[in-house]
């Protein structure tokens, strides 16, 4: 990871300017940077997760804590319904609650001590930087990574060059799901196949089992016949019989007890292939969900790709090759919000060439929040991409787009394909059902 999506803390002792022009921060021996005695005193102790960079609760809050344990200590703060919330909803409030560091920050941050209390001991031992990051590298290649996490993030002596480095590498994680999801839809291919392959051998045992049954049942049958036949005879043939009579039906109740062995024999072996199976079968379900939210992923990215190669197409040779963005954006004003420089420059041309005007604000890294609250009233539409907005710019933009009733609409990403789809397939739902449209912005009430 070159950069993080947040901006770097501001070391005193530098401008703006010059840390620019130097590509990094002073050196800790200069003498503009040496630590006060409270700063001295403040790096013995852990750090306080309220004193985390706002933009870090997110990742620690999502890799540390499990929903589950979300919901039984967020509602205890906040207003959230423990069985409707959503898990996003819940999340949310976490990491507000975090920011905020009151009771509901303090509850947060005792439950973090009391479940990676055994790894935070073990990170007590690093005495310096090189330490912390080699402990966090052991904890990378043994998988056990919320525990690092934290121990790392409010440890004495991480600053914010270790706690970069391991919130970048928690994150290129995220990228290994595309991979193994590939892997998974190759396993559940493979065990669709044994699924099939066992699910035969089962129906086989089964007819098997039946016929054995049949044959047992006639041969008992038969049996009990014989045994009141031989009983008969030997009532009439009187006791000089009796003796050849009684080994005879010792040796069929012998045959009929090897038979019975051998029949619950094979009902053991069939029950334990039903298990298998059954066991196989909740797998290959499993994967096969994990399949279908692969699908509908791969549904939205083609969607967006075909609106990014329409998109391209609007140029002087072809003006009107796509009709539908020019009607969706013609004489709009569109509020984005959030994004990256790059992008969002193209869309600033793409909006312009169909007759549009798009402003931009970054939610307040560069730009001032007050912008934003002030240009929103105006809009015709609002969009924003949920990956690149920080979580208080994205809650105070639904405030005020609902206190204005202005529309808004949440990207999956900052590219310029997620917003050419999303504002076409929202023309096209609003050309669909033909609703009015409501005045939002009063100039005397606001």
């Amino acid at each position: 990871m070159h950069a993080p999506p947040f901006r770097l803390a501001t070391v005193p002792g530098i401008n703006q300017p010059e840390r620019e022009a130097t590509g990094s921060y002073p050196r800790a021996g200069d003498a503009c940077c040496q630590p006060t005695q409270s700063q001295l005193t403040s790096r013995r102790r852990r750090a306080r997760l309220a004193e985390l960079d706002s933009h870090l609760h997110c990742s620690v809050i999502g890799t540390c804590l499990t929903t589950h344990e979300l919901r039984k200590l967020v509602p205890k703060f906040t207003g959230l319904d423990r069985q409707k919330a959503s898990d996003l909803e819940i999340h949310h409030a976490a990491v507000e609650l975090a920011i905020e560091g009151g009771a509901g920050g303090k509850a947060l941050h005792k439950a973090l001590d009391e479940r990676y209390a055994g790894a935070i001991r073990r990170f007590d031992k690093a005495r310096d930087a090189e330490a912390l990051l080699a402990m966090w590298d052991e904890a990378l290649k043994s998988g056990d990574i919320p525990p690092a996490y934290w121990a790392l993030m409010t440890h004495p002596q991480a600053t914010m060059h270790e706690r970069q480095a391991a919130f970048g590498e928690l994150h290129m994680l995220s990228h290994l799901v595309g991979a193994a999801n590939r892997a998974d839809i190759r396993r559940l291919v493979a065990l669709e196949a044994e699924n099939a392959t066992l699910r035969e051998r089962v129906e086989r045992q089964q007819k098997r089992l039946h016929e054995m049954s049949i044959q047992r049942d006639a041969s008992t049958r038969e049996l009990s016949a014989q045994i009141a036949q031989l009983t008969a005879q030997l009532e009439r043939r009187g006791v000089s019989d009796e003796a050849g009579l009684q080994s005879e039906v010792s040796t069929l109740r012998e045959a009929l007890a090897s038979r019975d062995a051998r029949l619950a024999l094979h009902t053991s072996r069939r029950e334990a292939a039903e298990q298998r199976a059954a066991k196989e079968q909740e797998h290959a379900q499993a994967l096969r969900e994990s399949l279908d939210e692969a699908l509908a992923l791969l549904d939205v990215v083609q969607a967006e790709a075909g609106a990014m190669e329409r998109t391209m197409q609007l140029s002087a040779e072809a003006p009107d090759a796509h009709q539908a963005l020019v009607d969706a954006i013609s004489g709009k004003r569109i509020v984005y919000v959030g994004g990256r420089p790059g992008s969002n420059a193209a869309l600033r041309r793409i909006v312009e060439s169909a007759g549009g005007a798009l402003t931009l604000h970054d939610g307040g890294v560069e730009d001032r929040k007050g912008l934003l609250a002030a240009a929103l009233p105006h809009a015709d539409m609002v969009v924003f991409p949920v990956d690149c907005v920080d979580h208080d710019s994205m809650n105070m933009l639904k405030r005020v787009c609902e206190r204005h009733q202005v529309t808004y609409y949440p990207l999956r990403t900052a590219s310029i394909a997620s917003f050419v789809e999303r504002v076409t397939r929202a023309h096209a739902a609003s050309q669909a059902t033909g609703a009015p449209r409501a005045s939002r912005f009063c100039l005397r009430h606001g």
